[in-house]
């Protein structure tokens, strides 16, 4: 049974200024996310879209800007909206305190997709041709912030058997029993496998709209999975117990259902598009 190392969650100081390990894990997810993109100008269809509608670095760079954007704005709303209603309903100013933490994924994702549609509309690019340039890049970021959890202790686990090789002892829980390392199970299922997952399915070509939809569909059965083993938020257990499943997992259903929907849809239409037409 292991105990979670103290990790000072500030990385350097540098006199008032504090730089934190979390802050620099998003910094990573931004620039994995351009190494990525930049890779990805490289294959089919983007690299044979010729005119007008080609793809250029600067797409890039502005999809990125526009990403961190959704991110953050939609991320801090969608926690507010989705895990604290009532409390920032009565303490509105407080939705704009985003250093005190507090920022949901299913947000964020929401942000994200609003980000990208201005860009395609403002691009003149379709909007699915977009969002599945952009689906393969994303889980290394996620992989990213799992990193920031753990280093700052959050979001343990559930108890587990004790017996587990790696069960650890997370003592910010307030309690001294050994739990799930949950950060680490979402790092290596919606970080790592899920990145691998799109990236080889992508490398093919696929109907306009189905990296997308996989990405919903597979985000969302994993992170489904993760959350038997994430303790629940403790504002929001009343839900688990009620109901059998976490807030998490909730908001994963009809993400499930959406890319499941869309890939069908997808599917059925005509055949994949000559990328040189798109």
């Amino acid at each position: 049974m292991l105990t979670f190392p103290h990790i000072d969650p500030v990385a350097l100081r540098l006199g008032p200024i504090a730089i934190h390990w979390y802050g620099l894990t998003y910094l990573a997810a931004f620039g994995l996310f351009m190494l990525l993109a930049m890779w990805r100008l490289r294959q089919e269809p983007f690299a044979s879209i010729q005119g007008r509608g080609a793809w250029t670095r600067k797409d890039v760079e502005d999809i990125l800007f526009l990403g961190v954007l959704g991110v953050v704005a939609g991320g801090r709303l969608g926690y507010c909206l989705f895990y604290k209603p009532a409390y920032y309903a009565t303490h509105p100013l407080e939705i704009f305190y985003v250093w005190q933490g507090g920022m949901s994924f299913h947000g964020g994702m929401l942000g994200v997709i609003f980000s990208q549609w201005w860009f395609a509309r403002s691009r003149g690019k379709p909007f699915w041709q977009v969002m599945d340039f952009v689906a393969p890049c994303v889980p290394t970021g996620l992989a990213a912030g799992r990193v920031g959890n753990f280093i700052n202790g959050e979001l343990w686990g559930r108890a587990a058997d004790p017996s587990l090789p790696w069960a650890m002892i997370f003592p910010q829980s307030g309690q001294m029993i050994p739990r799930h390392p949950s950060q680490v199970y979402q790092f290596l299922l919606e970080g790592l496998l899920l990145f691998i997952v799109l990236w080889i399915y992508a490398r093919k070509e696929r109907r306009q709209g189905q990296v997308a939809a996989v990405f919903l569909i597979g985000y969302g059965v994993l992170r489904f999975i993760a959350e038997f083993f994430r303790e629940p938020d403790s504002h929001l257990v009343w839900l688990q117990q009620s109901t059998g499943l976490s807030m998490g997992q909730w908001l994963c259903v009809p993400m499930i259902a959406v890319g499941i929907a869309l890939w069908i849809w997808f599917g059925r239409r005509s055949a994949a598009i000559p990328a040189a037409a798109r």
